[in-house]
């Protein structure tokens, strides 16, 4: 699976982790900067990686910034970007089964690389249930979505 990737200044501390995380669970890391702990504006670095998942070419983004809050609500201003903060396994897992959460936002200021690895297995080794419930509500989040987002 393609996996999107993105840090801003903060968030690049967790980059070289992330990178191999996502290698050695067998996806392919889509790399969408920054490349240093220079100070970079967070939505110009979040918005690639989201952007990739709304076009398909990438099925998963993880973006990194300070809090993971930045990174969170920029994404969500995607069409088709499902993105929430998770700081621990459930919540990881869970929002990809339940809700088919898509982009995953870390807060590099808040978890650190055994942590962030931890979660990150949690996010790319499941995926959405398709179960009847789960659908259903998808199916309204995805109607608001399309009756809001022009």
């Amino acid at each position: 699976m393609k996996i999107a990737i993105a840090f801003d200044h903060a968030g690049f501390i967790l980059k070289e982790t992330i990178i191999n995380c996502i290698k050695k669970l067998g996806h392919n890391p889509i790399d969408f900067g920054t490349d240093s702990t220079q100070a970079v504006d967070y939505p110009d670095f979040a918005s690639k990686a989201a952007k990739a998942v709304a076009d398909k070419e990438a099925a998963r983004a993880i973006i990194v910034c300070g809090s993971g809050v930045g990174a969170c609500i920029t994404a969500n201003k995607f069409k088709g970007v499902r993105a929430a903060i998770c700081h621990d396994t459930y919540s990881a897992a869970q929002g990809v089964e339940h809700d088919d959460m898509n982009t995953l936002c870390l807060g590099a200021r808040i978890i650190g690389p055994t942590t962030a690895e931890t979660i990150i297995k949690s996010f790319l080794n499941v995926s959405f249930t398709n179960e009847e419930r789960h659908k259903n509500r998808l199916n309204k989040v995805l109607a608001f979505e399309e009756s809001n987002m022009k």
